[in-house]
């Protein structure tokens, strides 16, 4: 009995100290370690990527889209869009009747309807027309067919920060309008914050929605 109560006693205490040990290690160092490299090395990333704008307050994160609608009116169960602004791609509509909600971190995730789906179907062709509707400004009139498909589809996610930059040259005309700036600012605009493919190969050119209207922010405050 004597033999077997020190013996337990042993292993109680050896496994005792291996997760004392263990503890240090992995909950204690490690993270601390992991963290002091990440935040030496890539402190933007390890930080979510924040984008600030001229007076340094943080208005978002360069991975995860947002809109930019008016304030919510009485009865309203979507807001309007707030066109003085580019706007994003479509989010994902996951658990509502309308393709066009706010993007939301709890409803990541695609539609996973068919193309011939008559819902889907219906909300790209209501999302066309508005897309129409909203762009064709005096003097300026957008066709159907100038509709990208990424104005009128959400991506995997339904949080895709980016929108094509056909997308954004199709917005340019109306957001100078609203914001009282010359179509050729607005385009230049654009065109400084579209990114190339990834190793000149990789991927698409596309331009990230809150870093354009961040810039475009400062620009109407200077004009």
């Amino acid at each position: 009995m004597n033999n077997s109560a020190v013996n337990t006693g042993r292993v109680l205490w050896a496994g005792l100290r291996a997760l004392l040990v263990l503890t240090a290690v992995c909950g204690v160092l490690y993270p601390l370690t992991v963290t002091a490299v990440a935040q030496l090395a890539l402190p933007g990333k390890a930080n979510g990527s924040e984008i600030e704008d001229a007076s340094g307050k943080v208005v978002g994160s360069a991975l995860i889209g947002q809109r930019y609608d008016l304030p919510l009116k009485d009865g309203e169960e979507t807001a309007a869009p707030d066109l003085r602004w580019f706007q994003p791609r479509p989010s994902n509509g996951l658990g509502t009747n309308s393709v066009n909600t706010r993007y939301s971190l709890l409803l990541s995730g695609a539609t996973n309807r068919s193309g011939d789906n008559a819902d889907l179907i219906q909300w790209v062709e209501d999302a066309k027309a508005a897309v129409v509707e909203d762009n064709s400004v005096p003097g300026h009139t957008v066709k159907p067919s100038d509709v990208p498909a990424d104005a009128v589809t959400s991506s995997g996610s339904g949080l895709d920060p980016h929108i094509s930059p056909e997308y954004a040259r199709l917005q340019v005309h109306r957001v100078a309008e609203r914001n009282h700036l010359t179509v050729a600012a607005v385009d230049k605009l654009v065109a400084d914050h579209t990114d190339d493919r990834v190793l000149g190969f990789i991927g698409e050119p596309r331009v990230n929605v809150l870093k354009l209207n961040t810039a475009l922010k400062d620009l109407t405050a200077k004009g």
